[in-house]
């Protein structure tokens, strides 16, 4: 762990009263997610505005926003795209139907999933033909999970939320199970549930690797450094966004209250009334622009001391389709 102390006011020369910014490292953006914004930027600089984005890129309005002002149309089912107009798909993955139906209209389709969450469709595929049948770890209704889920035909994939969906699973050949999971889970609940599957059926397989992704991963971690050092902490992220609000969740366990914010604007002051010393982070699809908004906003109430606490660092780079890396 290394600290790093930054910018900070002299509390009796503004006469505003101190607060101490813990901010976890890594945070924001992660490699998946910066490809998928450089996907939807290139395609436009390739095809000329407007490219129909299928649903939110990442789930963040600030990006949103700004790729809409670059010429990105967002839409959430291919009816919505012209005939001649190119789309990407999310970050989030969609299901297989999606781009076979894409190809069948003769639609330009550029695929933004992250290779993370592709690997885990790979993974469902072969499993599946090795006959059995998988309980996917998820929460419903997320784009990630309706991607994953279809992947396969129905009735190949169950989902299972909690431990007390694994007590309450009926299966109808209990030695041929696998389990796969989202990859923006919380660490701590996703291993309780796995536990409770392998508990109740011993002989299922599981991932080659982790699915939880690294920048998950990571972030949950960074927050588990710093949330016993503060009395309150701020997370940054839409309330769409999964691992933002395990972000929250991660904190909350930690014993420190939290709060999700989307940007500057919305901190609520009279809830971090007391607080000497704040924690921050921002979920992987939250750029670092809106930290700084944060810290600024918050350097209008108080003086403040600046101190990012790096848990890891992160060098993941992944690579762009062909056709648009050149």
């Amino acid at each position: 762990m290394v600290q790093v102390t930054s910018a900070s006011t002299d509390p009796a020369a503004s006469g505003l009263p101190p607060l101490d910014l813990l901010i976890a490292a890594p945070r924001g953006f992660c490699a998946g997610v910066d490809r998928a914004i450089r996907i939807v930027e290139l395609a436009i600089e390739k095809y000329g505005a407007p490219v129909y984005v299928r649903h939110e890129i990442v789930h963040n309005k600030y990006v949103v926003d700004e790729l809409r002002e670059k010429g990105a149309v967002f839409v959430e089912e291919l009816d919505d795209v012209p005939g001649d107009a190119p789309v990407v798909f999310s970050a989030h993955g969609v299901p297989k139907a999606v781009p076979f139906k894409a190809s069948e209209r003769g639609l330009t389709w550029l695929d933004a999933t992250c290779p993370l969450v592709s690997k885990v469709h790979r993974q469902a595929e072969r499993l599946s033909e090795q006959g059995r049948h998988i309980l996917f770890i998820g929460h419903e209704g997320h784009p990630e999970v309706i991607g994953t889920l279809g992947q396969l035909p129905d009735g190949a994939m169950t989902l299972v939320e909690t431990e007390a969906d694994v007590a309450a699973l009926d299966v109808a050949d209990s030695d041929n199970l696998a389990f796969l999971t989202q990859t923006t889970l919380s660490v701590d609940d996703t291993a309780g549930i796995v536990a409770a599957l392998k508990r109740r059926f011993p002989s299922i397989q599981g991932p080659r690797g982790e699915d939880i992704c690294y920048a998950t991963s990571n972030r949950q971690a960074a927050v588990k450094t710093i949330a016993h050092q503060c009395d309150a902490m701020l997370v940054i992220g839409a309330t769409n966004s999964s691992n933002s609000l395990r972000l929250v969740e991660v904190a909350e366990r930690q014993g420190t209250r939290a709060m999700l914010v989307k940007r500057g604007a919305c901190i609520d002051f009279d809830w971090l009334e007391g607080a000497r010393t704040l924690g921050i982070t921002a979920g992987a699809s939250a750029p670092e622009v809106l930290v700084r908004e944060v810290v600024d906003r918050l350097a209008t109430r108080y003086a403040i001391t600046e101190r990012e606490v790096e848990h890891t660092v992160e060098r993941m780079v992944f690579k762009l389709p062909r056709g648009l890396a050149a």
